[in-house]
C-alpha cells in the first residue's frame, strides 16, 4: 500500500491524500499548526469567549468528560488554571476499565467540580453495538453518537450555553484543517455530529433499522443530538480547546501525571511507551483490531505518525513498533463476541466485508496478544441472547444478496443496452 512519505499513514487511513511529494494532508496540516497560527491571538479569542458566558449561567461551561488522557488535561486547565466553574458531563459507554474509575474519582475530588454521569440500558447497548458492526463494521455507534449528544441534551436542561471539548479533529483527521481556524473555529455542532460521529446513522434511522418490536423510541433518547432551534435559543457555543492552545499530547499528559497523579494503563496491541493512550476502555483493542483487519493499519501506526510529525521518533524505529504491535487479535475478543451473541467466524466475515481496498488482511493468520494485567476485574454477565443475533446475521445477509443481486441485474439490464 501507498503511504505518507512523512508519518507512513497508509492510504487507507481515513480522509488522506497525498501531495506530489508523497507527504499526507494530516501532516501538511500539522505544519500548518506550527508554522503559521498566532496562538498568541488565538489565546486572546479564547478568553473573549470565555468573557461573554462567565458568571452568567449556573455553570461557566460544561466539559464532556471520560477520564482519559485529552478530557483530563482539558478540565485541569478550565478548572484549576483558568478559575472555571464547570459542570462535568460523562457518558459511561458501560467499558470503563478500573484504573479509569480510579482516576475519574481521584481527580474529581482534587479538582472541585460538580459531575453528572450517564451510564445508558445494556440490553439497548448490546443491540445497538451489533447492529452498527453489522451496517459498518464499527460497534461504537452507542459511545460516539452518546459522548457528543447527551452532554448537548444536559447544555439545554441545566441552561449552561458553553460546552468545551478537548482536541481538534484537525489535529488526527482532514474532516476539519487548521487552515480553517484562520477564518472560523472548528465547532463541535450538529454538522461535524452528522458528518462522521454518528456514521451517517440517527437516532431515529437506527430505531427503524433495528425493526424491535420490544425497543421503545424513549431507548434511544440519549442517542439524540438537541434540534438547532433548542440551541440557538440557548445561544450555545460548543469548541475545542486544541483551537486556541496548541495541542501536545506527551507535554499534556506529563503534566496531568505531575499535578493530578493521573495514571496510565497500557492498553492491547501498542508499545508500552504509549501507556497513556485511550486507557478508558475495555474495547479499544478490540476497536484497533478491526481498524487493522479494515485498513491494514491500527492504533500503533496512528501513535507513531504523531511522533513522526514531531520528530520524536525515527521511521526505522516507528517501522519496527507497527510490525511488532499492530495486528495482534486481543485476547479480550472473546468478551466483545459474547456480548454481542457472535462467533469468531461470523466476526471475522463481517469486518472482511467493509475492508478498504487496497487492504488484504487474513484474521485467521494474525496472531494472538497477550492479556491486559485488569481483564480478570472486567465484568462479563449478560452476554446477547444467540437467538436475537442469528435472527439479525439472517436478515442482514438476505438484504446483502438482494442488493447483490440487483446490483447485477442492473448492470446486465446496461451491457444489453
Amino acid at each position: 500500500m501507498k503511504s505518507c512519505s512523512n508519518c507512513l499513514l497508509p492510504e487507507t487511513h481515513e480522509t488522506i491524500e497525498y501531495d506530489e511529494h508523497g507527504a499526507c494532508n494530516i501532516c501538511s496540516q500539522h505544519k500548518f499548526k506550527n508554522e503559521k497560527i498566532n496562538w498568541e491571538n488565538k489565546d486572546k479569542e479564547f478568553y473573549k469567549i470565555l468573557d461573554q458566558y462567565k458568571s452568567k449561567h449556573p455553570y461557566d461551561c460544561i466539559v464532556p468528560f471520560s477520564g482519559g488522557k485529552d478530557s483530563v488535561f482539558t478540565l485541569y486547565k478550565l478548572a484549576h488554571e483558568m478559575k472555571l466553574k464547570c459542570l462535568v458531563v460523562s457518558f459511561d459507554h458501560t467499558f470503563f476499565r478500573p484504573k479509569l474509575i480510579e482516576n475519574r474519582i481521584k481527580i474529581f475530588k482534587q479538582l472541585g467540580v460538580d459531575v453528572i454521569t450517564f451510564t445508558p440500558n445494556w440490553k439497548i447497548v448490546q443491540k445497538l453495538m451489533l447492529e452498527t458492526f453489522l451496517r459498518k463494521g464499527d460497534f461504537c455507534w452507542h459511545c460516539h453518537s452518546g459522548i457528543f449528544a447527551y452532554p448537548m441534551q444536559v447544555a439545554i436542561k441545566e441552561k449552561v450555553p458553553l460546552v468545551i471539548w478537548g482536541e481538534p479533529q484537525a489535529e488526527y483527521t482532514a474532516y476539519y484543517s487548521y487552515e480553517d481556524t484562520l477564518n472560523q473555529n472548528e465547532e463541535v455542532d450538529e454538522e461535524r455530529f452528522n458528518k462522521f460521529v454518528n456514521l451517517g446513522i440517527s437516532a431515529d434511522d437506527m430505531y427503524y433499522m433495528l425493526n424491535d418490536k420490544n425497543l421503545d423510541k424513549r431507548d434511544l433518547a440519549p442517542y439524540v443530538y438537541p434540534s438547532s432551534d433548542e440551541l440557538k435559543k440557548l445561544n450555545f457555543r460548543s469548541i475545542c480547546l486544541g483551537s486556541y492552545f496548541p495541542w501536545d499530547v506527551k507535554k499534556q499528559v506529563d503534566l496531568i501525571k505531575d499535578k493530578l497523579g493521573w495514571e496510565e494503563d497500557l492498553n492491547a496491541g501498542i508499545p508500552p511507551e504509549y501507556a497513556y493512550e485511550k486507557v478508558e476502555c475495555q474495547m479499544q483493542g478490540i476497536r484497533d483490531y478491526i481498524k487493522y483487519i479494515k485498513r491494514g493499519s491500527g492504533r500503533t501506526a496512528h501513535l507513531s505518525a504523531i511522533d513522526l510529525r514531531n520528530g520524536r521518533i525515527s521511521k526505522d524505529q516507528a517501522k519496527k513498533n507497527i510490525d511488532k504491535y499492530d495486528g495482534k487479535k486481543p485476547a479480550n475478543l472473546d468478551l466483545f463476541l459474547k456480548s454481542v451473541g457472535l462467533t469468531e467466524e461470523e466476526f471475522n466475515n463481517v469486518v472482511k466485508s467493509h475492508a478498504v481496498f487496497p487492504a488484504d488482511i487474513d484474521p485467521k493468520n494474525l496472531e494472538k496478544g497477550k492479556p491486559l494485567p485488569d481483564s480478570n476485574y472486567w465484568d462479563k454477565s449478560a452476554p446477547m441472547e444467540r437467538s436475537y443475533t442469528k435472527n439479525k446475521l439472517h436478515n442482514f445477509n438476505f438484504k446483502k444478496k438482494n442488493i447483490n443481486f440487483i446490483t447485477i441485474l442492473y448492470f446486465a439490464k446496461q451491457t444489453r443496452h
